[in-house]
């Protein structure tokens, strides 16, 4: 098999079969996105925001506090100040207000003069803020794309996870919603492309940082969104890629999800992402350097507590809830602001769903969860929301609130649940990673390694191939703080050599490796291209090993 038919067979194997749908899929330039009036109240949403612009309003958009909510926000403040100089943004603080509209704020944005509040990424279900805010004289919109269960505000939602909406494409993140009334406006108006094609360098980061499938308009606005990004005309963004460490001009999904993307979500966690908000709108040279000097900072604050917190969650399980096939902590030393990251390092380690709670400030009980293949986290928790003050979320993470302390209830239902699926699942949480490709000594060529980077970007729903060998491990060695990384050298033949770094579950691999200290393993990963002074050569990360 050649190597352009090994691309085909994983497209094929990712239901890619139609050559049309394969050419636009590989593209330089795809094409596949779609109309904004086809979103449901996309035409009522345009009106209120023109007869807002029209009487002279204050429009207020109100985001979120991760990278999503951040760059949506950004995107609509940069599209309606080409409208109105009538304008302001608020964020929630994560700690103070959580999730969502809340009351206070809707009675803070009346207090300064507001007509009309647009919510990004969050709002659909919404019912008493709305209401408020109906109450108060304003007008509300909603620009949202969370799975909604619930009661529908009562104004106009802008939402492709609507039930009854007839959008062609689901899976757009808050940023693509919110850019998607951007397209309407600017269609409606018969503004400049550019004013809306220079939001798109946003786009990806947030469509990427929220983890939603890279498949379909998201890829098209995604792919695009690179480019932006590459051609380096947002100095915000620019500068903060040159502190980051990271090289301009250069940026792919992996990039922006491992390099960027963390580095504007730790503000909102470390203390509130409207400084991400400013940095991004900043214009001053200066003022671009000390923003993205703090969000650096910020972001190694992050690092440090989710490390110390996740250290102490797996003892907890180890030592109290080792047999646990749900796993619902509530570590002493929890910080809200990194538990959704903690979740998930627990989540990784034990290949269990996860949930961890903090007791806040105001006395309440604050859970976030992340989930496994196979646990739909949303439906799995749907069934305790009567414990739940607030609950939202995902297949693949959750958030909630309880008023009291339901915590043992909550993770004894849910391990009962689980196990009761466990009983007629009996490979649920058993971890393991199929390969896409089975490849040989003859295959380890750059060319085949280039011929897979066009499937890129690669994230959600459409991964970095997965490519198994077998070989035999020699020149072992553990690398890194602590000794916590592998590496090694697969002999494939006599004459081909790959080199292999294990980053996650270096443990298990190493015990799979000596246990095989003369014989061939089946090692599975991601194959890439690793360049040093202008030569290349094929690396492998290894994530997976067995014995054969």
């Amino acid at each position: 098999m050649d190597r352009e038919s090994k691309l085909l067979e994983i497209l094929n194997k990712r239901g890619i079969t139609d050559s049309a749908e394969i050419e636009e899929f590989l593209s330089m330039r795809p094409k596949k996105t779609y109309d904004p009036f086809l979103l449901i109240d996309m035409d009522e949403g345009v009106d209120l925001v023109l007869s807002a612009v029209d009487n002279g309003e204050k429009i207020c958009i109100y985001g979120d506090y991760d990278a999503d909510g951040v760059t949506a926000t950004v995107i609509l403040m940069e599209v309606l100040s080409q409208l109105t100089d009538d304008l302001m943004y608020y964020i929630p603080s994560r700690f103070d207000e959580g999730y969502g509209l809340n009351v206070d704020a809707v009675r803070k944005i009346h207090a300064a003069g507001t007509g009309l509040i647009i919510t990004v990424d969050c709002g659909s279900v919404s019912v008493g803020e709305v209401a408020l805010a109906h109450e108060l004289g304003m007008k509300v919109l909603v620009t949202d794309h969370h799975r909604v269960t619930d009661a529908l505000a009562d104004c106009p939602v802008i939402n492709p996870s609507r039930p009854e909406c007839e959008y062609p494409f689901r899976y757009l993140a808050g940023c693509g919603v919110a850019f998607k009334l951007a397209q309407a406006l600017t269609t409606e108006l018969g503004l400049s492309k550019k004013v809306l094609t220079r939001t798109l360098d946003l786009v990806a980061l947030g469509t990427i940082g929220d983890i939603v499938p890279l498949i379909d308009e998201n890829r098209t606005l995604v792919k695009y969104g690179l480019y932006a990004i590459n051609l380096r005309e947002r100095k915000n963004l620019d500068i903060l890629i040159e502190m980051a460490g990271l090289t301009p001009g250069s940026i792919n999904a992996g990039r922006v999800s491992f390099g960027i993307v963390p580095n504007l979500n730790a503000a909102g966690r470390i203390e509130h992402a409207a400084r991400a908000v400013e940095f991004l709108l900043a214009k001053a040279e200066p003022e671009i350097r000390a923003g993205a000097e703090e969000l650096i900072k910020y972001n190694r604050g992050r690092k440090v507590t989710q490390e110390r917190i996740a250290k102490n969650c797996i003892d907890i399980v180890q030592r109290e809830y080792p047999e646990d096939p749900f796993l619902v902590l509530m570590p002493e030393d929890s910080d809200e602001g990194v538990n959704g990251n903690v979740a998930s390092n627990v989540k990784e380690r034990f290949w269990r769903p996860t949930i961890i709670v903090a007791k806040t400030e105001d006395g309440r009980y604050k859970g976030t969860g992340r989930s496994i293949p196979g646990i739909d986290l949303y439906d799995t928790l749907k069934k305790y929301e009567n414990l739940f003050v607030t609950f939202g979320g995902h297949a693949g993470a959750c958030g909630f609130t309880m008023n009291a302390d339901h915590t043992d209830e909550l993770r004894t239902g849910l391990n009962r649940d689980i196990s009761a699926r466990i009983a007629q699942e009996p490979g649920l949480l058993k971890k393991h990673i199929d390969a896409e490709l089975e490849l040989d000594a003859a295959d380890m060529r750059i060319g085949l390694a280039k011929e897979l980077e066009l499937l890129e970007p690669c994230g959600q729903s459409n991964p970095r191939p997965r490519i198994s060998i077998t070989a035999v491990a020699t020149s072992i060695s553990r690398i890194g703080t602590d000794s916590k990384y592998l590496r090694f050298n697969a002999k494939l033949s006599d004459s081909v050599y790959v080199q292999c770094v294990a980053f996650k579950d270096a443990d298990e691999i190493t015990a799979v490796i000596n246990d095989e200290p003369e014989g061939r393993c089946r090692f599975t990963g991601i194959m890439e291209i690793d360049s040093w002074n202008g030569r290349e050569r094929l690396k492998m990360h290894v994530m997976q090993a067995e014995r054969i």
